[in-house]
């Protein structure tokens, strides 16, 4: 093989290097959001399993207060034993921002059992780039024992189903589009007819 063989040799094993290099990044570069946007939804149907599983379990506080104690459109306030110990704990569920679902425990001190919302014990970001807020859609929906939709004038105790949903979408003008997710509980620990 002459050196001039060898020169083309190179420079042609050198031009389908560079094409390949430029495709495998050219693929990893358009299929990056794809990628992001399943992370985010596969993080925000986790966080939707476990704020129903909590929801479900829903019970009546250390205090003796009524299980479900805050009803808005992004955020719900309840009392769960959500770590299966002796105590049940506050938890609260929250659109906080325009765009993260977080979920705060506050554990009942004293020897009288009293709940300090000031400060959680415990908060976790369940998901982030939550729509609902941008797209004008309830996170939560209540519903009482007929079935018929909360409204302002419903009061806690009347309410026995809820609806979970969430929209996520990491960026609004891309595709793919937005990923609703829902879910829904019915409160277990409430009985009517004793």
């Amino acid at each position: 093989m002459s050196f001039v063989e060898m020169i083309i040799v190179l420079t042609i094993f050198s031009i389908l290097m560079i094409a390949l290099g430029n495709s495998i990044a050219t693929l990893y570069r358009t299929n990056a959001y794809t990628i992001a946007q399943s992370y985010q939804v596969f993080n925000a149907r986790r966080g939707i399993e476990s704020m129903v599983r909590d929801i479900r379990e829903m019970t009546f506080a250390d205090d003796g207060a009524f299980p479900l104690a805050r009803m808005e459109d992004h955020l719900i306030g309840f009392y769960s034993d959500i770590d299966r110990d002796d105590s049940v704990e506050y938890v609260e569920y929250e659109l906080a921002t325009s765009t993260i679902l977080t979920k705060r425990v506050y554990d009942a001190t004293g020897g009288t059992p009293a709940y300090n919302t000031t400060v959680a014990d415990e908060t976790l970001i369940l998901s982030e780039f939550v729509q609902n807020i941008i797209d004008a859609t309830s996170t939560f929906m209540y519903f009482d024992t007929t079935g018929t939709l909360a409204t302002a004038t419903t009061s806690v105790t009347d309410i026995r189903f809820i609806r979970v949903q969430s929209i996520v979408n990491i960026d609004p003008v891309r595709d793919p589009g937005q990923f609703m997710l829902r879910s829904s509980a019915s409160l277990r620990n409430i009985i009517d007819n004793i």
